[in-house]
């Protein structure tokens, strides 16, 4: 890999902030300076300093994020917040993208990796991965909508949803709303919103709690996110295929 571009992704400045580094003569690779950015680097076996600190490069990242209302699971646009807009400037370098799209009005856990084929597997409607939300529902949620929810919903287009789980939790009479999980195993557009308009009722909050293996950590505030533990990882992968746990 090209020097500069280790060191940009790696947390050291942008492509011009590493050459600036490189030209001040304050990076070392096995305790010889290097100057020129072109130059290439082994991030496993050579010894990378920028003045006394190491380089410790990880070739994919993956963070955890509780997305807030009111910001696009998207890379870029040029009129509204971004998730991407939500990092910090040194991990821009790290060519993240949201793992899946939540709704700009759904908030909850959200998954942004430089890991093409860990997304892949985790969005192919082939492999099923579960994915669990928290909704309220203006309207009462009932035994009859848990069976159709079960059998498969379908939807106002003709479309027939593979079979779902909906638990209802609680039904305020008085505000005639009602809290419900629902586990997906499919990703469609605005699914979980035209699966409950289809019971004839509306979602008035959505929030993800969970996908595949990954639930949402409570004590992220909305807007924060962290990097995945090498637990969380490990579990991740291991509902990989074999080919890509190799890989």
């Amino acid at each position: 890999m090209r020097l500069d571009k280790l060191l940009a992704n790696s947390g050291f400045g942008s492509r011009k902030e590493v050459k600036l580094l490189l030209k001040k003569k304050w990076v070392t690779v096995n305790g010889k300076v290097e100057t020129k950015a072109e130059a290439k680097v082994d991030s496993e076996k050579d010894i990378i300093l920028v003045g006394d600190e190491p380089v410790s490069y990880q070739e994919y990242l993956y963070l955890m994020m509780n997305k807030p209302q009111g910001v696009l699971s998207a890379t870029e646009d040029n009129h509204q917040k971004t998730v991407i807009d939500l990092l910090s400037f040194d991990l821009h370098q790290q060519e993240l993208f949201p793992v899946g799209r939540l709704d700009k009005d759904t908030e909850g856990l959200l998954l942004l990796t430089n890991d093409g084929q860990l997304a892949h597997f985790l969005l192919s409607p082939k492999r099923h991965v579960d994915k669990v939300y928290f909704a309220r529902v203006a309207g009462r949620m009932t035994e009859d909508d848990r069976i159709a929810f079960a059998d498969g919903i379908v939807l106002e287009d003709g479309y027939r949803c593979l079979p779902a789980k909906l638990e209802l939790r609680s039904y305020d009479e008085k505000k005639d709303v009602s809290e419900v999980e629902i586990t997906i195993k499919e990703g469609k557009f605005h699914q979980v919103k035209r699966m409950v308009v289809a019971c004839g009722k509306e979602v008035t909050f959505l929030k993800r709690l969970t996908m595949g293996p990954l639930r949402l950590d409570e004590n992220l505030e909305k807007g924060e996110y962290r990097p995945l533990r090498e637990e969380e990882i490990a579990v991740l992968r291991a509902h990989l295929p074999e080919s890509i746990k190799k890989g």
